[in-house]
């Protein structure tokens, strides 16, 4: 029979914080992940649960350009995306009996596993954001409401984005385990990842952010080793310090390469029109290109251009200089800006904003918007502001200095500095052996 094996998905864990993480450390056998690039949440799992780069499983970012529907997509949720096989599938054809638990490891709808939680908001007619998750089989996600109450959305990302929300899925994970017993479990904790943005990792604050998520960490590791289980934790990526941010797509369109159409006083970016455009996604961004478009040098100045041979990536992939990130803001005039840009609005942003993390209105404010959302008003939650200069951490480039590389405990590697794409091979060797 196979071991049974957890992992915990510490994300923004890197090796300079563990002295502030005294549950995790006391798993012992320290290693060290170099990430993929991008290192970015869905590139760096769809590595670590297929063992392929990039260019094989084609996880380009947490968002890529489709150019079947010309269109920018982010954080889509279908399994399928994901082009190769996962290590669930290769454990069971080595053995039937294997189950597999993901609990809020991204890629989670429609999947191969036995069992999955993930989040997945009710949008409303009237405009209304309901939190709410999913899972399979979909009876469990009534159980879990019932017994833990609604999934947090608003603590799980946004300007209150806290421990709450990883609590939620440490809970919903045990009582799920509990009824299901699986023979592996995935399990997503992303509370470190918000101080570390907001903050920077060098703010007094991070190490009771560090403690925070070891405490709720700690209480799986101890639920796990009671069942007999081998708990491993693994960490995406580690997060620098931002000392700046590149406007990628403003210089794309004072190069005279990006579209915008203008819809009642808003622009918005029209990709399909674009000559060339950029999906930014924290320190890395994807350039596309209509056939024979060329750009030039001085655009990509402060970027180092490299390339991923996969058919969703950009023509030209941008790596910003230490400390830099890419916005996606392509407006030359405040006044022109999209009605979401100060809106909390993952999918419709042609990049990734973490801007989202902080708010420009007070706590109040914000609850009056609120209210009049649940009564039935269209309120537009327009809290975000635009300060780029507001981030103080940021990840993506793969050549951070060790301390802020991401790590990994628990598995029979200490000392060894092991790919991304080798935590499926450890996690294959934890449950059936060497």
């Amino acid at each position: 029979m196979p071991q049974n094996v957890a992992i915990l998905n510490v994300v923004g864990l890197s090796a300079s914080l563990l002295e502030h993480a005294p549950k995790i450390s006391a798993l012992g056998e320290q290693a060290t992940i170099t990430p993929v690039l991008p290192a970015v949440t869905c590139s760096v799992q769809s590595s670590m649960l297929t063992g392929q780069p990039v260019s094989a499983h084609g996880v380009v970012g947490n968002g890529w350009f489709n150019h079947e529907q010309q269109e920018v997509q982010f954080w889509k949720q279908s399994n399928k995306l994901i082009q190769g096989e996962k290590v669930w599938e290769t454990a069971k054809q080595r053995d039937p009996s294997v189950t597999c638990l993901n609990s809020f490891w991204w890629y989670n709808m429609y999947s191969s596993v036995d069992y999955s939680i993930t989040p997945r908001p009710q949008y409303k007619a009237d405009g209304r954001k309901v939190p709410d998750c999913y899972t399979h089989p979909g009876s469990l996600r009534d159980e879990l409401q019932d017994k833990l109450g609604q999934f947090p959305l608003f603590k799980f990302w946004g300007p209150m984005a806290g421990i709450e929300s990883t609590r939620w899925i440490a809970d919903a994970t045990m009582h799920s385990v509990e009824k299901f017993d699986p023979t592996l479990t995935l399990v997503y904790l992303p509370h470190l990842d918000y101080g570390l943005q907001k903050l920077g990792p060098a703010h007094p604050n991070i190490p009771q952010h560090v403690k925070d998520v070891d405490d709720v960490a700690g209480d799986l590791i101890d639920y796990f080793q009671k069942r007999d289980t081998k708990v491993i934790v693994v960490s995406e990526y580690g997060i620098e310090e931002a000392t700046g941010h590149i406007d990628i797509n403003r210089r794309l369109r004072k190069a005279g390469l990006l579209a915008v159409r203008n819809e009642g006083g808003h622009e918005l970016l029209d990709a399909g029109a674009s000559d060339a455009f950029a999906v930014s996604d924290h320190q890395v961004a994807h350039v596309y290109c209509k056939p024979g478009v060329t750009v030039d040098d001085a655009v990509f100045a402060g970027c180092e251009v490299t390339q991923i041979n996969h058919e969703r990536a950009g023509r030209y992939v941008l790596i910003a200089d230490k400390g830099k990130w890419f916005t996606h803001d392509y407006w030359l005039d405040e006044a022109s800006k999209p009605d979401f840009a100060n809106c909390v609005d993952i999918h419709r942003k042609p990049g990734y904003d973490p801007r989202e993390l902080f708010s420009e209105a007070s706590m109040p404010a914000i609850a009056f918007k609120l209210l009049k959302k649940k009564l039935g008003f269209r309120q537009l939650m327009d809290v975000i502001p635009l300060d780029a200069s507001l981030v103080k951490g940021t990840h993506g480039r793969i050549d951070n200095e060790p301390a802020l590389q991401p790590v990994m405990l628990g598995a029979a590697h200490a000392g060894e500095t092991l790919p991304c794409a080798a935590v499926r091979d450890v996690i294959l060797e934890a449950m059936f052996g060497g």
